[in-house]
């Protein structure tokens, strides 16, 4: 005699396997921030794998060694990179203190209409370099054993690009390994899915990339014809933005618009939120379905929880890594969705 009607088990049956995913997702996360040294490199090792995966390829189809193919991907990842940080650095340092500058002014301006709101503004551009000292400070005591956050992150950064290095060279081998630690009858499901998953990521970052550049050109270029004060730093503001989808580019062009309303008065900032919001529209109509179609396509709000998790797990780090790997379990849904159609 059964206790509880089927519909009642059913319902306490999927309560439990929530339950269950719930609890080894909390574990897995738990143990990430755990050991966020050691996982860290590894994730952006494997963002960087997927971005330089197809100029890898093509050395090697053109007949170069595959180890010579990978140093030379990672030499001009380091090139192009390193230059890209000194090009955003330097502009940012000899754009700061006028962005700042007109921060206040546009801080002051607001209070004018709006009271307590523009003046809490302005307390935070004015002490804005002071916080984030004190920030840096706060964060370099917290750390253990006497290793400096500057040192952490290096030390980060070289075990990330000597992955990068050995997840291109040995690309080949990583389906016969995948097939060998699957458990048996399930080696072409577990590669499949594999694939899928990193098809997203590498199709998300290529994508992203090639946005993130195109809105940070057609932004810079605006503002440069509108003559507003530190240009080129808030272009840099909206490629590192551009990585982070809505958030990122709400906020860089808030920054635009409030630096043209501060320097070049009202009528400029009106051109310079127009052409903030026809490169949004651009990136959302244009862009994003041509460049990123082959991608997994998830719903803003989808974006928005991934982005606040990830934050709430691993800060601005999280931010950056909350999409790509939403992405790659999006495309582990897919890919396990259109096998159980066709089983």
């Amino acid at each position: 005699m059964q206790l509880l009607p089927d519909p009642a088990r059913r319902l306490a049956a999927w309560c439990a396997l929530l339950l269950l995913v719930a609890g080894v997702g909390w574990v897995a996360v738990r143990l990430c921030a755990e050991f966020r040294t050691a996982v860290t490199p590894v994730l952006l090792a494997l963002l960087g794998t997927a971005l330089l995966g197809p100029f890898h390829r093509r050395l090697v189809k053109a007949r170069v060694n595959r180890s010579v193919a990978a140093a030379v991907t990672c030499v001009a990842v380091v090139a192009v990179v390193g230059g890209a940080v000194y090009i955003v650095v330097a502009a940012l340092v000899d754009t700061g203190d006028q962005i700042v500058s007109s921060l206040k002014d546009a801080a002051d301006a607001v209070a004018e209409h709006f009271g307590a709101a523009g003046t809490s503004l302005h307390d935070v551009a004015s002490n804005a370099r002071d916080l984030l000292g004190k920030f840096g400070g706060t964060a370099a005591s917290g750390v253990l054993s006497g290793v400096s956050v500057v040192g952490e992150t290096i030390a980060m950064a070289v075990l990330a690009l000597l992955l990068v290095f050995f997840f291109l060279r040995d690309a080949d081998k990583a389906a016969g390994t995948l097939r060998a630690f699957a458990p048996g009858g399930s080696a072409d499901t577990v590669e499949a899915i594999a694939r899928r998953a990193f098809h997203a990521v590498e199709g998300f970052m290529r994508g992203t990339t090639l946005i993130a550049l195109i809105d940070a050109v057609c932004i810079t270029v605006g503002l440069l014809v509108l003559r507003v004060p530190g240009a080129v730093g808030l272009g840099a503001l909206v490629f590192v933005g551009a990585y982070i989808p809505y958030l990122g580019a709400f906020i860089s062009g808030a920054v635009a618009v409030l630096v043209a309303l501060a320097d070049r008065g009202f009528v400029i900032a009106l051109w310079a939120l127009g052409v903030v919001l026809a490169v949004q529209v651009l990136e959302g109509h244009v862009l994003q379905p041509a460049i990123q179609s082959r991608t997994v396509q998830m719903h803003p709000a989808v974006v928005m929880l991934a982005i606040t998790a990830g934050a709430s797990v691993a800060g601005i780090l999280g931010m950056l890594l909350a999409v790509p790997v939403t992405a790659a379990a999006f495309g582990v849904v897919q890919e396990l969705r259109e096998r159980a159609g066709t089983a």
